[in-house]
């Protein structure tokens, strides 16, 4: 009985998480690419948050809205969440069976669960939780955490299995015990103008998720090129104001702002403020076998 009950708050979170965004399977019709670019950029808008109780079993509260869903992507990027966990809650520990995310703290700090083993990171950071492994994420501060969740599949469909365990006593470990980043613009090395650091690479993905970079673009500069061939990218704007021309198509750039290229468009991003252009690059494959040829391609470590 406890699995069944399990199950059905897997179904029910289900619809709370998805809810706002495109279905499961995306819709038939054009492809991602038809539209103006403007129009497929999510714009993070607090105004748009939706407050939930007790994610995924968590403590307390948090509040949330979809930057990008299912149909944003070709690829099997099946969403990017943008929100805000109050102090004193958090997301409960849950598997995923057929997907993996990413939860990124811009701020603050938060305690990231993985496999049951916890510890305290300082924003801006985020975790890997790969597929078929236990994660949570828990608030222990008296000031709200901005938040954000990417989440790739091998499919476009979404799944969970929650353990019904708020981490909300976790004993903390001094060290994390679990793969973990910062965005630490002290770390970049020089790409010419541009600043860049590869922060996970597609050996720590067990699906189609190929990598995250963080870059660093100063004023009046910009990341020109396409990824790599079969690999999509999803562009996250940290900091800063742009402009990225995607297959030609112009659009603006802010904070919060989470930007769609498809596999084989060349971008172009560019800084056209007065403080550096900072920016999360998520590259996704198209399939299994464009990851493994792009893992290839890696020079040796």
């Amino acid at each position: 009985m406890g699995a069944i009950r399990s199950l059905a708050r897997g179904a029910t979170m289900l619809t709370l998480m998805l809810g706002a965004t495109a279905p499961a399977q995306p819709p038939r019709g054009p492809a991602p690419a038809a539209r103006p670019l403007a129009q497929r950029i999510g714009h993070s808008d607090p105004a748009r948050y939706r407050r939930l109780d007790k994610v995924h079993g968590g403590a307390g509260t948090m509040a949330f809205a979809p930057l990008l869903g299912p149909d944003a992507l070709s690829t099997n990027l099946i969403f990017v969440h943008r929100g805000v966990i109050a102090p004193h809650s958090g997301i409960g520990q849950h598997f995923h069976h057929q997907c993996e995310e990413m939860f990124v703290i811009l701020d603050g700090e938060a305690q990231f669960t993985v496999d049951g083993r916890t510890a305290t990171l300082a924003g801006p950071a985020a975790v890997p939780d790969r597929m078929g492994h236990a994660h949570a994420l828990y608030n222990a501060s008296d000031r709200p955490v901005q938040w954000l969740n990417i989440n790739v599949g091998q499919t476009k469909r979404y799944d969970n299995f929650d353990l019904d365990d708020a981490r909300d006593a976790a004993a903390i470990d001094p060290v994390a015990q679990f793969a973990a980043i910062r965005f630490d613009r002290a770390r970049l090395t020089a790409d010419g103008a541009i600043r860049t650091r590869r922060l996970l690479g597609p050996e720590v993905f067990a699906t189609p998720w190929a990598f995250v970079d963080h870059v660093l673009i100063p004023p009046g500069a910009a990341l020109e090129g396409a990824a790599a061939p079969g690999i999509s990218e999803m562009v996250y704007v940290m900091a800063g104001t742009g402009e990225a021309t995607v297959a030609g198509d112009r659009a603006p750039l802010r904070g919060g702002d989470a930007l769609p290229v498809e596999v084989g468009a060349r971008r172009s991003l560019r800084a056209t403020g007065d403080a550096p252009l900072e920016l999360m690059v998520v590259g996704i494959a198209r399939d299994p076998a464009a990851k493994a040829a792009y893992a290839a391609s890696l020079p040796p470590r």
